[in-house]
């Protein structure tokens, strides 16, 4: 914890330069308190916590594994296959050129407000950094070991498990640290255009109402469920890689 006392210290410092400016403009519908925010929080937590937070945090997980299927899949088969690295890897970056913001719409007019038009969002924003990472990982595998092991009579495939799988695994969960925090962002996205619930789906409904702690609120939520998902892979990378030394 000591580590973070100066970004811990940095946080209380802005929310209270965020407090005295909000208090001075005096305007709550455009830019609410942190403790304005946080009473709205606790007045709507039925709402925000039993019904709209189960429905963001489905998409988010659905989204994810899928993501992790993809990425993990075509990462593997574009580094033992150069001609599916040459035919999928322009494809890979040509995908986030285009605004996810500019899809979303279509995928509602697809999917209508189903669950899967919001997956979908997830999917295109986060499966980029999990398979690039990955592919990066597999592919940057010790020629020397290698040669090492395919003298001592190695198969291709113990190669793989042995050398290509654990060398990979760090950019793997690095790529997955970065998903797991623009899931949020997809989620809230797509909720955000087309949903009947969600976090996305609340807050876009509290700024019809000029509502601006209601606005917030959600996204607080949205946050913290970001930030804990991160927390979440970073132990589990630690747990995993024990092999790897860190500072």
């Amino acid at each position: 914890m000591q580590k973070y006392g100066a970004s811990c210290l940095l946080v209380v410092i802005l929310l209270c330069i965020w407090e005295i400016g909000a208090r001075i403009v005096n305007l709550g519908f455009i830019l609410p308190t942190p403790i304005e925010i946080l009473l709205k929080l606790w007045e709507l937590r039925e709402p925000l916590f039993l019904n709209h937070l189960p429905a963001t945090a489905l998409v988010i997980l659905i989204g994810l594994f899928i993501s992790i299927v993809i990425g993990l899949g075509l990462a593997v088969w574009m580094s033992v296959n150069k001609t599916v690295e040459k035919t999928f890897y322009p494809l890979l970056i040509s995908s986030q050129t285009i605004p996810i913001i500019a899809l979303a719409p279509i995928f509602v007019l697809w999917f209508g407000y189903s669950i899967w038009s919001k997956v979908i969002v997830t999917v295109l924003i986060t499966f980029f950094p999990i398979t690039v990472n990955t592919f990066d990982g597999l592919r940057a595998t010790n020629k020397e070991y290698k040669d090492l092991l395919l003298t001592m009579g190695a198969r291709k495939k113990d190669i793989f498990f042995k050398l290509q799988v654990p060398g990979s695994a760090p950019n793997f969960f690095s790529g997955l640290k970065v998903a797991v925090t623009l899931s949020v962002i997809g989620a809230a996205i797509g909720e955000w255009i087309g949903a009947q619930a969600g976090l996305g789906y609340f807050s876009r409904r509290m700024m019809t109402q000029f509502d601006g702690a209601g606005v917030f609120a959600p996204i607080v939520i949205l946050s913290a469920i970001g930030i804990l998902l991160f927390v979440i892979v970073g132990a589990v990378e630690k747990r995993i890689l024990k092999w790897r030394k860190t500072e």
